[in-house]
């Protein structure tokens, strides 16, 4: 579908954003969420009214100007908190909920945080060791309806605030191009980097991503809300774009919440999108209807070559394992496999692509922008930035560099590290691709993560294990290479973990592997296959953790 830039509010301010949802549609369900077995309905008025409550009761204790730290499981208190220092003059600095307590007491002294909003289980988590964080002050608790010491009851600083003036709160704010939003990329102690967002960029990504891709209706959101694709995205840009969320209360409940709120959109990282593919398939497989399934596949769309489009009808049993209304899901964070893509088109759910990077807000680039998909790119970049391909190779692949409004100021405290990946104003991203003639991006991998042969040759190992990703007895790949006694890599090496069924032994796989990859240079190819019994780890946002 092609999208009416023009008719995107231009908002100036984050205050704006929230202010002009209220100002428009006031009784808009602004969130949807699961409390004691009932579902909770909130207003835009109500949302902003809490929004105001927790920012007044937040200047009045003093940490009007201050940096404060947000944790724990994705809920409606952490949205509101969220809000509520971004529209003041304080700093956000939201964290992994999955991250150990020795990363995280690290993290809090760094950022400099002297107020901390978080669940329960993370409150009793640092507790033993409360004399480590040396800024910390005070600690609002989620779930605490009295306030202990300096263990603040969530519910009572929102009651508070209600009686409070909110003028100087409404007065508060700090300029456009100043550090609003702390945000810390994944790694453990010492090296995870705090890259520092202004609200120029976050307006920026907000207003201009939405140009690029739009959202509509009601979503449900999964992710966790500490990452910037999410609280980006999807919080912050639900006011704008006048959608509803819905929020997962837990990725043990996803299938149940999409029955539930049977949601229009979703915002996914392929991970999850792969995991919803199979779930499919294996129960396509379970009933015995694959060759029922491949064929209402191929008539269908031999059908939408002559206009006619019967998809929602003929894949409804699919879609109601969806919630029944699902029609778009936008995904982030890597990029979608073409068969995955392809999947989801076939049954009637619209699958848009973009790329993103946390340092810059993080959106880059996205599909959709002129009613075309491709699946084979990142789309086209956001109007408020330029790119280009830097030391491009014999195929025209290079690093991707970027400059724009919501390029990051810099990585908190870290000079040094900022002036690594900042030159004249242009960011070094260190992911590796190609503009193609469409001006759309097509990534090719991380630039940590290529592996120079002693040929010379350049491999970039997602490129394989997409295509080895595609082999049905594989859950998860690692390419990597094979060092020679001089420490050079000589070859290539596929780690697979093939799940609890019907895992193949690794002759039966390598000749797979070996066929998936046929068509390709022979360096390309797997010297080496091996089979894993575990998962490999991952982040949150369920990338594969390499090395």
């Amino acid at each position: 579908m092609s999208i009416d830039k023009d008719s995107v509010r231009k908002i100036t301010s984050l205050r704006d954003l929230l202010y002009g949802a209220v100002r428009l549609d006031p009784e808009h369900i602004a969130f949807k969420y699961k409390k004691d077995g009932n579902i909770v309905s909130v207003t835009n008025r109500e949302l902003y009214d809490d929004v105001q409550a927790l920012g007044a009761t937040i200047l009045e204790m003093g940490y009007g100007k201050s940096h404060i730290a947000i944790l724990g499981e994705n809920g409606y208190p952490w949205a509101v908190s969220f809000y509520a220092v971004l529209l003041g003059a304080s700093v956000a600095v939201p964290l992994d909920k999955e991250l150990d307590v020795g990363t995280l007491i690290y993290l809090l002294n760094e950022s400099d945080a002297s107020l901390l909003l978080c669940d329960e289980k993370h409150a009793a988590m640092l507790a033993p060791r409360r004399e480590e964080l040396k800024k910390l002050e005070k600690i609002i608790v989620f779930e605490c309806e009295k306030t202990d010491g300096d263990l603040l009851s969530f519910a009572e600083c929102l009651e508070a605030g209600r009686l409070l003036d909110k003028s100087a709160y409404e007065a508060a704010k700090t300029e456009p191009g100043a550090l609003k939003d702390l945000v810390y990329t994944s790694g453990t102690t010492g090296t995870a980097k705090g890259v520092m967002l202004s609200e120029d960029n976050l307006v920026s990504c907000v207003y201009y991503g939405l140009r690029a891709t739009s959202i509509a209706g009601t979503g449900l959101s999964v992710l966790p809300y500490h990452h910037t694709y999410e609280a980006t995205c999807e919080i912050l840009v639900s006011p704008l774009a006048g959608t509803t969320l819905c929020i997962n209360d837990s990725l043990r409940h996803v299938a149940e919440n999409m029955r539930l709120f049977k949601p229009d959109f979703m915002m996914l990282v392929p991970a999850f999108a792969e995991h919803f593919v199979a779930v499919v398939q294996n129960n396509i497989k379970k009933q015995g209807k694959e060759k029922l399934f491949s064929f209402m596949v191929k008539l269908s769309n031999l059908l939408r070559r002559f206009g006619i489009d019967l998809r929602r009808k003929l894949f409804k049993s699919v879609l109601a394992g969806f919630g029944g209304n699902l029609c778009h899901v936008v995904c982030g964070g890597a990029p979608i496999r073409p068969d995955i893509g392809k999947f989801f088109d076939d049954i009637g759910i619209l699958m848009v692509g973009g790329y993103g990077i946390t340092e810059c807000s993080p959106l880059v680039s996205a599909n959709e922008a002129d009613g075309t998909n491709n699946f084979a790119s990142a789309g086209r970049k956001l109007e408020c930035l330029e790119w280009r391909i830097e030391d491009k190779d014999e195929n025209g692949i290079g690093e991707i560099v970027v400059k724009g409004k919501s390029v990051m100021l810099g990585y908190y405290k870290r000079p040094d590290l900022t002036a690594e990946v900042m030159k004249d104003g242009w960011f070094h991203t260190g992911d590796y691709g190609y503009i193609n003639d469409r001006d759309e991006v097509v990534i090719t991998g991380r630039k940590k993560n290529i592996i120079v042969l002693n040929n010379g040759k350049n491999i970039y190992p997602e490129e394989l294990e997409a295509r080895i990703q595609g082999i049905d007895a594989v859950v998860e790949v690692v390419v990597s290479g094979i060092k020679n006694e001089h420490g050079q890599d000589m070859g290539l090496a596929a780690e697979v973990y093939c799940g609890e069924e019907s895992v193949p032994d690794e002759s039966t796989l390598a000749a797979e592997i070996e066929r998936v990859l046929a068509d390709l240079p022979r360096y390309k190819h797997m010297m080496r296959v091996s089979v894993r019994k575990e998962p490999f780890p991952k982040t949150t946002t369920k990338k594969i953790k390499r090395g």
